[in-house]
C-alpha cells in the first residue's frame, strides 16, 4: 500500500517517507514564522513537530529556558504565536497547537542540545554492544561532527554517532 489512509492509520512505505518530508517542511515553515517572536520572549525553540496524534493533527513547538519551562511559559508562548499562525495560515488543515517543554529525558537532536549539556551526566544507548554493553552512563565531554565523547568511570569513551541510537540527560530519582 502506497496511499495514506488517515482514518484507519494505515500508511505505506512511500507514503511514510513523503509524509515525513512534508512534516519536516511544515516544521521549517513554522520555525521561520515564530522563531523571532519566541526568542524575543527569552525562550529557545528546541524542536517543532507536526504529527497526527489522537486522531487529529498536532503542531507542537518545544521550548526551553535555562531555569526550566513552566505551564505559564507555555501559555505565554502559545498566546504570542497563535495570532501569527492564524494570520499566516501556513497549514491548510485543522490542527491543535501545543507548546511544551522538551521533557527531562528528551533525546538530544541538535548540536545545541549537546552543548547545553556538556559536563552533565547523560545516558548513551547504542545500536549494538560495544565492549560488552549497549548502555553507558557518564559525563558528556564533547560532541563533534561524527563522534560523541563521554567520561565513564574516569575514562573517556569516544563513540561514532553511526553507532549511537540516542543520547539523553541521565535522570535519577532519589
Amino acid at each position: 500500500m502506497n496511499m495514506v489512509d488517515f482514518e484507519s492509520g494505515l500508511v505505506g512505505p512511500l507514503s511514510k517517507f513523503i509524509w515525513r518530508l512534508m512534516s519536516e517542511k511544515t516544521a521549517d515553515i513554522i520555525d521561520g514564522l515564530v522563531r523571532e517572536t519566541i526568542e524575543n520572549l527569552g525562550y529557545e525553540i528546541v524542536d517543532i513537530e507536526y504529527v497526527k496524534k489522537y486522531g487529529q493533527m498536532n503542531l507542537t513547538i518545544f521550548i526551553d529556558i535555562p531555569r526550566g519551562v513552566t505551564l505559564d511559559d507555555c501559555e505565554i508562548v502559545h498566546n504570542a504565536v497563535n495570532p501569527i499562525l492564524d494570520e499566516a495560515d501556513p497549514i491548510s488543515d485543522a490542527y491543535v497547537l501545543n507548546i511544551s517543554s522538551p521533557g527531562l529525558d528528551r533525546p538530544f537532536k541538535k548540536q545545541r542540545d549537546y552543548e547545553r549539556n556538556y559536563g552533565r551526566e547523560v545516558e548513551v544507548k547504542l545500536y549494538a554492544p560495544y565492549m560488552g554493553k549497549k548502555i553507558y552512563e557518564g559525563v558528556l565531554k564533547e560532541k563533534a561532527e561524527h563522534t560523541v565523547t563521554v567520561e565513564v568511570s574516569g575514562r573517556e569513551l569516544k563513540l561514532e554517532m553511526t553507532k549511537v541510537a540516542l543520547v539523553r540527560p541521565l535522570v535519577k530519582f532519589e
